[in-house]
């Protein structure tokens, strides 16, 4: 099992900010915790396996098409030897080599068969040879789901456990706990891509703070319609 921390990152986000939307949700429409926690676990599992079933079936699309590709250049290599080379000739011209130096180039990636391929799926098609497991894949975006998506639910959990109903407190616990893991989210993100962490941390935070706002005033909104009626 291979970690894929981008795929966890990815179910990360989504699954906080998805949970804690429907938890926005059912406190805004003044429903008891019991719903909540109802709704939370269904959207973890459901959501959480079908975002991990689109991961697998993506990655395993990506790499049936870069292995598609792969042969259809080896095919050209094979069989159009003169015209793949003079591709190779004409990418290397536009990066600058002239002369002698693109024909030493030319000659040293055509030699071998694979780094000739290799630079045609690069340089040519865009595409990087590197695959995917998809199961490990799918396994990494599952587990950030549930793993961060349980965080919303943890003080409704506990109030319920201890045999109170405090919906108020515990969605301020919830509030608190959901913004420290949007925010502990981005910096990861942050940290992986290689970018600002605080940046990323903060961006986070808004766009999972903007879906619990919406989802909170469309509860609220329907709660309100429902006792007016």
């Amino acid at each position: 099992m291979k970690w894929h921390f981008d795929d966890f990152i990815y179910g990360s986000i989504d699954g906080a900010v998805t949970t804690f939307a429907i938890v926005a949700g059912v406190m805004g429409a003044s429903l008891p915790s019991a719903i909540i926690l109802i709704l939370g676990f269904a959207n973890l599992f459901a959501d959480g396996f079908s975002m991990a079933a689109a991961n697998y079936q993506s990655s395993k699309a990506r790499n049936e098409f870069i292995e598609m590709k792969r042969k259809q250049e080896e095919w050209e290599i094979d069989n159009l030897e003169e015209q793949e080379r003079e591709e190779i000739r004409d990418i290397y011209r536009e990066k600058g080599f002239r002369d002698e130096l693109l024909e030493n180039v030319v000659r040293v990636i055509t030699s071998r068969k694979k780094v000739w391929v290799d630079t045609m799926m690069k340089e040519e098609l865009g595409l990087i040879g590197d695959k995917k497991n998809p199961i490990d894949s799918s396994i990494s975006t599952f587990v950030g789901f549930n793993l961060i998506g349980l965080i919303p639910l943890i003080p409704f959990m506990g109030f319920t456990i201890i045999g109170i109903e405090l919906n108020s407190e515990a969605f301020a616990y919830s509030i608190v706990s959901v913004l420290g893991a949007f925010f502990l989210v981005g910096m990861i993100k942050g940290k992986i891509v290689k970018k600002s962490m605080i940046r990323s941390g903060i961006n986070t935070l808004i766009i999972g703070g903007t879906a619990a706002i919406v989802a909170y005033i469309v509860g609220y909104g329907l709660n309100f319609l429902v006792s007016q009626g």
